[in-house]
């Protein structure tokens, strides 16, 4: 039996729990501190890290008796973020000493930045973390956790798109809780994209419910799109990259033109994304966004939810873009008069669905958007 101690995100007994598998009194957990060190936030990520510091206590919970399947858990949801369990000896709340271990950081992996609060974290990022959460943990024991950390980025994008869609107004002719019955959940694949299947039954409209189907549904977050649109000179930037779906699908040209398109990151507003999308990409600095739809562009197959603007922007001023090359992006632009565009559409030239979309929009506003620079 192993006794841990827990500074950071796993002192959120709903998450510990969850890693763990199981709670409630099944588990003995105590107030505890860890003298000369402190705990901090680290810049540019959602989860803290520990550090000496001879002027404060690391407030947290020692959790007493966890077995060897804990324990391996444990390490499988710390592991992946390079952690390194150390033997330490914290104070309970009573005065008294207890030998525990605790996880600690590699040296130098991560930047301080400020010291970390708890309750402002659970507000902020504690729903999606525990789905976050839920997603790792099915993979115990069939994806390693060097594996899984490559994987987190995504995996929080998915957990944020599952929660925005959860946010959104129940069907008020459904009742989801009566009229979808899911029998087996399989998380089937992760990396990027993750693909999931599920058994269930769907109420028909004859009143019954169908019979048992199996279904399964590529999942890889919300993303904005963003045709950058030129008013003055009326022109519109669309940018070519491969595309790897389109070529795996059989695609014999697989360079496609598109508007310009990115995931939307956990904490970032569809707008935010499409701004910054829009110079890595291309360039190009929007001053004003016009929402065309929101929707799921192929609901039979795939999960993702995609944010489709218009941004308004000067074409004559282009700096920089070409995508991240540590995403191994690798795009070029071309600008196009409005009526090029256009003939493009009607020679079904495009094969991008939401390119045709904003352009289809585009055609319904232009006058408008022209005549408020005018």
């Amino acid at each position: 039996m192993v006794d841990l101690f827990f500074y950071g995100t796993l002192r959120f007994v709903p998450l510990l729990e969850l890693v763990l598998g199981r709670g409630g009194d099944d588990l003995d957990v105590v107030q505890a501190g860890l003298p000369g060190h402190a705990v901090f936030a680290v810049k540019d990520q959602i989860f803290p890290m520990i550090a000496t510091d001879p002027d404060h206590v690391a407030q947290g919970v020692l959790v007493r008796g966890l077995s060897q399947g804990d324990l391996a858990a444990l390490n499988y949801y710390e592991g992946g973020f390079d952690y390194t369990l150390k033997p330490i000896s914290v104070t309970l709340s009573s005065g008294e000493l207890a030998q525990a271990e605790v996880y600690f950081p590699t040296e130098g992996l991560w930047q301080q930045d400020g010291f970390w609060d708890l309750d402002a974290w659970v507000a902020d990022w504690g729903a999606l973390t525990l789905r976050a959460a839920e997603e790792v943990m099915s993979y115990q024991d069939r994806v390693s956790a060097e594996a899984m950390t490559r994987c987190f980025p995504s995996v929080r994008r998915r957990a944020d798109a599952w929660l925005t869609a959860q946010s959104r107004p129940e069907d008020p002719a459904h009742d989801l809780a009566r009229d979808v019955v899911v029998h087996q959940h399989k998380r089937a694949f992760v990396n990027f994209f993750a693909m999931e299947e599920m058994d269930l039954q769907f109420r028909r409209y004859d009143g019954s419910l169908s019979p048992v189907v199996n279904r399964a549904a590529a999942l890889v977050g919300r993303a904005s799109v963003v045709l950058p649109y030129d008013p003055i000179r009326d022109q519109v930037l669309l940018v070519e990259q491969f595309r790897a779906a389109t070529f795996i699908a059989g695609e014999k040209q697989p360079w496609m033109w598109e508007p310009v398109a990115g995931l939307i990151d956990p904490g970032e507003t569809p707008e935010q994304a499409a701004c910054r999308e829009a110079m890595e990409e291309a360039g190009v600095a929007i001053s004003r966004l016009e929402p065309v739809t929101h929707a799921y562009p192929s609901s039979g197959a795939s999960g993702e939810f995609i944010h489709i603007f218009v941004g308004l922007t000067d074409l004559s001023d282009i700096n920089g873009g070409g995508g991240v090359a540590g995403e191994h992006e690798d795009l070029r632009s071309e600008i196009l008069g409005f009526e090029q565009l256009m003939q493009g559409i009607d020679d079904h030239s495009y094969q991008d669905m939401p390119l045709v979309t904003a352009s289809l929009w585009l055609s319904r506003h232009r006058d408008r958007l022209r005549a408020e620079v005018a």
